[in-house]
């Protein structure tokens, strides 16, 4: 097969980090690795057009979603067609449910293959955000009845995403994991001096890493953090991450005493791996994940997570971590469970378990779901170098 333009469209990719910027990078790159041309398309302040490492990225300006922290999405549709059209891709991947949708009808006018990314919960977003538990089942069997026949592929990185297409009777859904940078974290980035900033020797130190918004449950860990303590645990909470609840969250833990440190966005990726690999447990309490990269990264640098069983996040993390129900009494005793594991035990099984998701399977993995391959390379003729 000859060289494929995959054009990637996205909505409500953070302005810094975050798992689908990291999703989105990681599958570009791997695209690109492969000889495919990979074009992404998001929303930002101003217009841009560069090549990086994940091909060419253009930026379309796009109004900021109110309450959100920073999300902004692409309203333009006749600029976004027109760009389409300009492009001409030989196949569409859209990480955007609901207001990019109409991008199927277009990609079927055009006869161009196009995948729908599911990177979150439809039912389980619509709870998070208090619609009750029946209405938001409704609601969103009928936007994924409507997603799944207007894209030719749906793709699900776990059995858990699958669930809610499975249920409507979707037969064009796929699978396809996520991956971990294996390299850039690793159990070896433990720093025991950037421990000692946070923590005393005799503390557990408790990480989240985690947009602060309401649909990652972020008050999860300090519901367990409070919990320890009064159990008579000695445990402190560092939170990596910024979003619209911040300000709450600070407030909630200068009133009731809390031992959290908040670090807002960490921009440099090295810190924020030196910080999960020397953390005791990492939290990941968002109900409504479908994956769970930040878990993920963690483990790869050999620490356990702790996470919510309402979740994809037990699929992931298997045996080497911990699931609680998502309350923090339940995540306090599931951190006290994984401590009672022997330190290095639980380290090992964290980062084997790790190892099972590399970036090079994801990469295939979505590849495949596009029907694209690495390009065949010219036959050389034998005694020609």
């Amino acid at each position: 097969m000859s060289a494929l333009r995959i054009v990637r469209l996205a909505n409500f990719v953070a302005p810094a980090s975050g798992g689908l910027r990291t999703a989105l990078r990681e599958l570009g790159k791997g695209y690109a690795a492969a000889g495919h041309d990979p074009v992404l398309v998001v929303p930002g302040e101003r217009a841009d057009d560069r090549e990086t490492e994940q091909g060419r990225v253009i930026t379309l300006p796009g109004p900021p979603l109110p309450g959100t922290g920073g999300y902004r999405v692409l309203t333009d549709r006749r600029r976004v067609a027109t760009l389409l059209e300009q492009l001409a891709p030989d196949r569409l991947e859209v990480s955007d449910r609901t207001t990019l949708r109409w991008t199927g009808k277009w990609a079927r006018r055009a006869r161009v293959p196009a995948v729908m990314v599911s990177h979150e919960t439809a039912d389980g977003v619509l709870r998070t955000w208090g619609l009750p538990q029946g209405a938001a089942r409704r609601t969103a069997d009928a936007l994924n009845t409507r997603t799944a026949h207007t894209y030719a592929r749906v793709v699900c990185t776990t059995e858990f995403a699958e669930r809610e297409f499975v249920r409507i009777g979707a037969r064009n859904v796929v699978r396809a994991p996520l991956g971990v940078d294996l390299t850039g974290r690793h159990p070896e980035l433990r720093d025991a001096g950037l421990r000692d900033r946070y923590a005393r020797a005799e503390e557990t130190l408790l990480v989240m890493c985690s947009r602060l918004s309401v649909e990652k449950r972020p008050g999860t860990a300090l519901d367990a953090l409070e919990a320890l303590l009064r159990r008579g645990g000695r445990a402190v909470l560092v939170v990596a991450g910024d979003g619209p609840l911040r300000p709450r969250l600070e407030q909630r833990a200068r009133e009731r005493g809390l031992p959290v440190t908040f670090l807002g966005h960490v921009a440099d990726r090295g810190l924020l791996a030196a910080l999960q690999a020397s953390a005791d447990v990492c939290l990941a309490p968002g109900p409504a994940e479908t994956f769970g990269l930040a878990a993920l990264e963690a483990m790869a640098c050999g620490t356990p997570v702790v996470a919510s069983a309402s979740s994809a996040l037990p699929e992931v993390i298997g045996s080497a971590g911990a699931v609680a129900a998502d309350h923090g009494e339940a995540f306090a005793d599931a951190v006290e469970g994984l401590l009672t594991r022997p330190e290095t035990d639980r380290r090992e099984a964290a980062r084997a378990r790790a190892e099972c998701f590399g970036w090079d399977t994801a990469v295939a993995a979505f590849l495949a779901a596009h029907d694209a391959t690495l390009p065949a390379l010219p036959v050389v003729p034998e005694g020609v170098s």
